[in-house]
């Protein structure tokens, strides 16, 4: 229960001083609001993988996505009245690709391995990282904003995709072994 008025205290006080900076609200849902609500999901994935409840851990994480993703979203629009929930040009132009692309990355990962090795958790968590840290700078319109596209674009995304082909061909079960 602290951990839940914990986040919410956390999120007020957070939106507030990034209001304050001229944060717009569509950079502070996507950063703040989203992580400082997701923390008692994280808890629980936590305190579920160091019990050795990993099924309890994932399930966590893949249902609470889910249930944002349809039920939040869904009564939302549902309570919006005639006009719905509109979707800022560049919450479509860049954001629902990372999403799109999140989910791409995960299917090798859990239809090959069935499992999430501590290195692949470092990279999803270094690449929520860069995505925060993009938002930031596209926020600010930063000097480094193109330079940060031109190394994600041009080494990261590239890397990531050859490491997940790497992954699938390491993983994949040979021919005569039984599934």
């Amino acid at each position: 229960m602290a951990l839940v008025f914990g986040s919410e205290y956390l999120v007020q006080a957070s939106v507030s001083f990034a209001r304050s900076m001229g944060v717009s609200d569509l950079v502070i849902g996507l950063t703040i609001v989203a992580a400082g609500t997701s923390m008692p999901e994280v808890a629980t994935s936590i305190t579920a993988a160091i019990k050795g409840e990993r099924d309890i851990a994932v399930g966590n994480v893949v249902g609470i996505n889910t249930f944002n993703i349809l039920g939040c979203l869904g009564l939302s629009a549902l309570v919006s009245g005639d006009m719905g929930l509109p979707i800022a040009p560049s919450l479509l132009a860049f954001d629902m690709w990372v999403m799109l692309a999140v989910a791409l990355a995960c299917l090798p990962i859990f239809l090959t391995g069935r499992e999430i090795a501590r290195w692949e958790g470092g990279v999803f968590l270094g690449y929520y990282v860069a995505y925060a840290a993009y938002l930031i700078l596209a926020a600010q319109q930063h000097d480094a904003l193109q330079a940060f596209s031109g190394v994600m674009m041009g080494f990261v995304v590239p890397l990531t995709v050859v490491t997940l082909l790497v992954v699938v061909v390491r993983r994949a079960p040979a021919a005569d072994e039984p599934t």
